[in-house]
């Protein structure tokens, strides 16, 4: 149900911001590294925090609301080690500074083989730096809000079309 919801919620904005006639829309490629935290509980010890290191890449697209406002949809594979998934940040993104943007907003994720329960749903929060008009460098933390739904940390680059 919840799935359907999002789905729903994820076309309604991809077409309502088609529609404004006024509106610019960028699209472009990203990838990078992904470092991800796992707690593990180590019998008598407590939490102990492993990495694992990947790699992901994808599209975005991005729909300008106004000068310093816009609406970034993206569509990443990620591959680290034995977990391979899909992940649709939904973000609003807002310029805080010439060339520096910040990105907030939920995370949906697909598992392909690991869990039962494939859909997991984290929060993002970003910052990209505009190296050029069309190239970025960015940086994501990812905060997983159930217990195997773990944190990473994304480094990357972006380019847009």
């Amino acid at each position: 149900m919840m799935k359907h919801y999002l789905l729903t919620v994820l076309i309604s904005a991809f077409i309502s911001f088609n529609t404004n006639a006024q509106s610019h829309v960028d699209f472009g490629v990203k990838g990078g590294l992904n470092i991800t935290f796992f707690q593990v509980n180590e019998a008598n010890f407590g939490p102990n925090t492993e990495t694992e290191v990947g790699y992901y890449g994808g599209v975005f697209a991005d729909f300008y609301v106004s000068e310093s406002f816009s609406f970034q949809p993206e569509l990443l594979y990620i591959g680290l080690g034995d977990f391979k998934f899909l992940n649709a940040p939904l973000y609003a993104k807002y310029e805080v500074a010439h060339n520096l943007d910040i990105l907030l907003g939920p995370s949906l994720n697909y598992f392909f083989d690991f869990f039962t329960n494939k859909f997991k749903v984290r929060g993002d929060v970003s910052m990209a730096y505009n190296i050029t008009d069309d190239l970025d460098v960015h940086i994501k933390y990812t905060l997983g809000f159930e217990e195997i739904s773990p944190n990473g940390l994304f480094f990357g680059l972006g380019y847009r079309l």
